[in-house]
């Protein structure tokens, strides 16, 4: 659960506690976290300049100029429209505030909604160089046999080495589902026993959340949270409890690549690892600040932890792992985040485009300001020029020294 209150910016009374209205979802783009409201708006650029000419009427004078002098034929209204508005949001200087034009405002809904092609599967490069597999649950890699910590051996027929990338093998196993595509996998179980299979591509459904106890240190739980939506705070729930019943006691958090997402829904999770009445964060809008608080004790706020972070951790990321260091219930490893720390409103306009305007920033519980600056790791790690996951090395030693 989660509390907020709200008072004048600068001043020491509070005032009500306003609702949050008509934020329906937000997504993950440019690097960043947004609150989308869906707002039936006319927009001033509806019509061709229409209501725009008393606003700015140079530009409705250099429109009738271009009608009556132009050689060549003009693009048509929409792309003149969008020129405009492009040009009005340029001059703000906030790269935040964009404008998105209908086909991609769409697609926008569909990166919030995580499903693709492929056979759902996680690799990561351990740190002895090998990539090793994590299916996720009720995947069709999970259902052909594939099982956590597996090596990857060969993959269509080429063997996996040092060499190649992991984002390139990644790549092989998405793809378009249609009969007959998939990939070939030769991997190794952990206790070395070889598995030669063909998985079919099938529409996956990406968790926001993996976990599993660390195969070489059965004492230590490790939850990676890949975005912030809706589902998260449930699946994170039921990732501690999983790692409670199988022996957890200490917990690596990855917010690595994490470019963020829902607000409250990351609030909820920073208020899984603090106790009750624990400020998660301060936004300030032009005119007030809003305390986010926790309401009730989490779940996990015993369990010794640390958090991993690099410059992929943005916006809502950031936001849980500055309360934590902040509160001081864990220390952050690996590389500075990458200093996302306003709120962007998403307005859908008249013809389906949309319009994201930056309206808030975001302090940590200490007053530190994210934006253009992120989050110093406590323990900076140098990323391994061959993908080893050293943080994750460095984490469970840390963890390990807490337990003695």
């Amino acid at each position: 659960m989660v509390r907020f209150t709200k008072k004048r910016a600068g001043l020491g009374y509070s005032l009500a506690v306003g609702a949050l209205v008509g934020i329906s979802f937000a997504v993950v783009f440019a690097a960043g976290f947004f609150f989308r409201d869906v707002v039936g708006l006319n927009s001033v650029f509806a019509a061709p300049f229409r209501q725009s000419d008393e606003a700015y009427p140079l530009l409705a004078e250099v429109q009738l100029l271009l009608d009556q002098h132009y050689l060549r034929d003009q693009p048509d209204y929409a792309a003149r429209q969008y020129a405009a508005v492009r040009g009005l949001l340029g001059s703000l200087g906030d790269r935040y505030t964009f404008f998105v034009e209908p086909p991609v405002a769409q697609s926008e809904s569909d990166v919030l909604a995580g499903t693709y092609g492929g056979i759902g599967v996680q690799l990561r490069r351990n740190e002895d160089g090998d990539i090793v597999l994590y299916p996720y649950p009720d995947s069709p890699a999970e259902a052909a046999g594939i099982r956590d910590g597996d090596t990857l051996v060969e993959v269509n027929g080429e063997v996996v080495n040092l060499d190649i990338q992991q984002d390139v093998l990644d790549q092989t196993m998405r793809g378009e589902v249609k009969e007959g595509n998939g990939v070939d996998l030769v991997v190794r179980h952990p206790d070395g026993e070889e598995l030669s299979t063909f998985i079919a591509f099938d529409v996956i459904n990406v968790p926001s959340v993996i976990w599993r106890m660390l195969e070489q240190h059965p004492t230590l739980g490790y939850a990676q949270i890949l975005r912030f939506t809706s589902r998260t705070p449930e699946e994170l729930q039921t990732a501690i409890q999983d790692l409670n019943d199988a022996g957890m006691e200490a917990l690596v958090l990855d917010l690595r690549n994490n470019s963020g997402g829902l607000l409250q829904e990351s609030v909820e999770v920073a208020g899984k690892f603090l106790k009750a009445d624990t400020i998660v964060v301060y936004e300030q809008d032009k005119d007030s600040e809003q305390i986010f608080q926790t309401e009730g004790d989490g779940s996990a706020t015993e369990v010794p932890m640390v958090v991993i972070v690099n410059q992929g951790t943005a916006s809502a990321a950031e936001l849980v792992a500055g309360a934590i260091r902040d509160q001081e219930r864990g220390i952050l490893i690996g590389q500075d985040t990458y200093g996302k720390g306003t709120v962007q409103q998403i307005f859908r306009l008249s013809d389906d485009s949309s319009l994201h305007i930056t309206s808030a920033q975001w302090f940590t519980p200490n007053r530190n300001k994210l934006e253009g600056q992120g989050l110093k790791p406590d323990i900076t790690m140098i990323p391994d020029p061959n993908g080893r996951d050293v943080e994750l090395g460095e984490a469970v030693r840390q963890l390990q020294q807490q337990l003695g």
